[in-house]
């Protein structure tokens, strides 16, 4: 699937790129723009955060934004439980329909955490769902 960037989340790349290493395959930039949510590819996410967590810091004290990182997968439910991390998913389940449904067997103490503040953590997770898989929408089981 062809994801289509705008000239500001391909600067973010590029800074996450020379700040870490790891070259992003997609940047998510909040509407309130407070938080990027970049997706770097399979097994580069440890390279990415870097030691105790410094390239995120870093990143987030030069740009003054929230940094969210989520690790990309090669299969659709794979992707689904890294975009919910860091709560705890048992199962994903793909259903074709009229619609492409993603039902994520999240952790019941977790349930909060997968949502997030005011559906924030869910809503990017769905965005990126459909941009990476065409994933229609994701639903807590």
């Amino acid at each position: 699937m062809t994801i289509t960037l705008s000239d500001e989340a391909r600067q973010y790349i590029a800074l996450l790129d020379e700040e870490t290493g790891v070259a992003a395959t997609d940047c998510l930039v909040d509407d309130d723009e407070d938080r990027l949510t970049f997706v770097v590819p399979p097994g580069t996410m440890g390279q990415a955060i870097g030691p105790g967590g410094k390239h995120v810091k870093t990143l987030e004290e030069r740009l003054g934004k929230h940094i969210e990182l989520v690790e990309g997968a090669d299969t659709p439910e794979d992707f689904v439980a890294n975009a919910l991390a860091p709560a705890a998913v048992y199962n994903v389940t793909i259903s074709n329909g009229d619609t492409t449904v993603a039902y994520a067997e999240v952790d019941h103490d977790d349930r909060g955490v997968a949502i997030g503040t005011e559906g924030r953590n869910i809503a990017i997770a769905r965005r990126l769902a459909k941009r990476h898989f065409d994933i229609d929408e994701i639903e807590l089981t």
